[in-house]
């Protein structure tokens, strides 16, 4: 029975709350971070609207008349229909699609199929997945150096996708049909840079360089900028898609990771690596004790404390071994007030969740301390 309860069922993330920042495919992300354990807070720093008439999109579609690509990817039905709608607005329509007739075209699925047939267009290949990520993997897999891609985007820079190509040495030409505003509920993004100020955030993923750009203006106007840019510098993880996308928190000083292959799985899994690897280890009265964001594993084995008792436990594990007074652990207390009473209530909770008391000792009159084994003492004595 001991062994069975020792065997753990939890997902690389449990334990860890993690902020999701993009407005497409936060589902996707979502859920693949949740299968993994974590908890997800979902804050969308934009939102997508159509071009109805917009200088960048002018802009590119002048660029494709004038050197036309070797290749066009069309991502969404409605996007490419309205870049069509758009250039026939400003008198170039039947130029654009003459140069696009000589142009080898992807298209991600049925629906942009049909838009492009529509436009009197032919693709040359489609997956049968609508997976953007078929249709970067053939794209690299036939080789994309020295090419002239154009790329419909979806609104937020496709995740991954055009710096994929990029990195293969393709000249990439982004056609915006959409404009990225300002979320119309910020709730969630002001919701996230407070759990990000208060540490209540293990980690935030960005998809995008206009939504890391948008969380950071978004916190300066909230008089926050500093706060959160310590907390992203230290605390919190930054975890980007691809190095374009890190560019607006570099920019910032803070350090990011990203991962090698610029996609949404990549990114999860390196998140299962990055976030273990940053939790507290400690041998504590016989027990293996690692502490998470929002949990403790003990022996293997999770354990959800709730905030007032991993406050007390990160103060604790500063100087593992040694007795922190009840004055300062009620300092750690967020709202706790002048009553040192709080922390006697709070201990008493997270022993209680901990499952094994004698992980945290009670030093009459002075405080408390972590139960750590005599062989760790040496190493922590002059912590």
């Amino acid at each position: 029975m001991d062994d069975e309860r020792q065997r753990p069922d939890h997902g690389p993330l449990a334990g860890f709350t993690v902020g999701v920042t993009a407005a497409r495919r936060a589902d996707e992300l979502g859920a693949l971070l949740e299968r993994r354990g974590a908890v997800v807070l979902h804050a969308p720093a934009l939102r997508i609207v159509p071009l109805a008439d917009d200088s960048e999109l002018l802009a590119a579609t002048k660029d494709i008349i004038g050197q036309v690509p070797d290749i066009a990817v069309a991502t969404t039905a409605i996007g490419f229909r309205g870049w069509v709608e758009a250039a026939d607005g400003w008198g170039l329509g039947e130029d654009l699609l003459a140069r696009l007739r000589g142009v080898r075209i992807l298209a991600r699925g049925p629906k942009v199929k049909g838009a492009i047939r529509a436009a009197g267009l032919t693709e040359e290949w489609s997956p049968a997945s609508e997976s953007l990520a078929e249709v970067l993997d053939r794209l690299l897999e036939e080789g994309v150096d020295g090419l002239r891609i154009a790329v419909q985007l979806h609104g937020e820079p496709l995740p991954g996708f055009v710096e994929s190509l990029r990195a293969g040495g393709a000249d990439v030409v982004g056609v915006p049909v959409y404009r990225w505003l300002p979320p119309e509920d910020i709730g969630p993004v002001d919701r996230l840079l407070d759990a990000a100020v208060a540490r209540t955030l293990d980690a935030v993923t960005f998809t995008s360089a206009p939504a890391a750009a948008s969380l950071l203006s978004r916190a300066e106007e909230r008089g926050q900028l500093d706060d959160v840019l310590a907390a992203l510098g230290h605390d919190v993880l930054s975890a980007c898609v691809g190095p374009v996308t890190a560019l607006p928190l570099q920019a910032r000083g803070i350090d990011t990771v990203q991962p090698e292959r610029f996609r949404l799985g990549p990114l999860v899994q390196l998140l299962c690596q990055e976030l273990p690897a940053r939790a507290r280890s400690l041998p504590l009265a016989g027990h293996r004790v690692e502490i998470r964001g929002h949990a403790v594993l003990v022996d293997g084995v999770l354990r959800p404390v709730p905030p007032a008792g991993m406050s007390l436990l990160r103060a604790l594990a500063r100087r593992p071994g040694w007795v922190v007074a009840r004055a300062e652990l009620l300092r750690a207390l967020p709202g706790a007030g002048r009553d040192e009473h709080a922390v006697e209530t709070a201990m008493a909770r997270l022993r209680s969740a901990l499952g094994t008391p004698k992980l945290i000792q009670t030093v009459v009159k002075r405080g408390y301390r972590l139960a750590l084994d005599p062989v760790a003492e040496s190493k922590y004595a002059d912590g």
